[in-house]
């Protein structure tokens, strides 16, 4: 699929992959767990929590892939514009249904590249408590697995010199679970000749989106519950 002007590209990405290593690494002390478990090839979807505003970096500088996160147009202001799209990032108007950043979004799913997303929609207690649907739309409309990922530790407690982010060179723990789809089918029938994933069921109504959400969440929280009973963080 030949990329349209102003998508973001694998390039980006790879680069917002290096400066979130090199970050995230530098500053704290991150414990991956079960990285292996994200498709090394083919579109995927990584459902994350988040309870603090480094779980995003942290994800671009741990996942074993490149991200393109959905981000809240509300981050891209000033210098960061331009630097966040220029590392793959997309940005997406949460007060409506913004068909730029849903086109963009299916576009890195379409070119096998994985999708980044805050299924609670924003910032909170980071539990998957209250999920929206643009998880299940994505998922279900592009037939990509789910992996949800836990990031803990980045609330616990706050740093001397800058009390908004967690103490410098403390552990924050990215736990990733199993792949998953959305509405159950079999992970097998849905790809195509080259291994990568089909174009999904194309059903779409309401009421597939409303049983794929319950799903989902049902998936993300008891990997959370599991996450934090291995790691014995909360």
């Amino acid at each position: 699929m030949t990329q349209a002007t102003g998508s973001p590209t694998l390039r980006g990405a790879a680069v917002g992959r290096g400066i979130g290593i090199g970050l995230m690494y530098g500053l704290w002390k991150p414990r991956v767990l079960g990285a292996w478990r994200v498709p090394a090839s083919g579109p995927v979807i990584l459902a994350v929590n988040h309870s603090h505003n480094i779980d995003g970096p942290m994800l671009m500088g741990t996942s074993p892939r490149p991200v393109h996160f959905l981000i809240k147009k509300e981050a891209f202001v000033g210098p960061l514009d331009p630097f966040l799209r220029g590392i793959g990032q997309l940005k997406v108007d949460r007060t409506t249904a913004d068909r730029t950043a849903i086109t963009h979004a299916l576009g890195v799913l379409e070119n096998g590249g994985v999708l980044g997303i805050f299924p609670e929609g924003t910032r909170g207690e980071g539990d998957f408590a209250s999920l929206r649907a643009g998880l299940a739309y994505f998922a279900v409309r592009s037939g990509a697995p789910i992996v949800p990922v836990a990031v803990l530790g980045s609330t616990e407690r706050r740093g001397r010199l800058i009390s908004a982010l967690p103490p410098l060179r403390s552990r924050v723990d990215v736990v990733f679970g199993d792949a998953f789809d959305a509405q159950d089918r079999a992970r097998s029938s849905d790809k195509g000749g080259d291994g990568r994933r089909g174009g999904g069921s194309g059903l779409r109504t309401r009421k597939v989106l409303d049983e794929a959400t319950v799903r989902i969440q049902g998936r993300l929280t008891a990997h959370l519950d599991e996450a934090r009973r291995f790691t014995g963080r909360r």
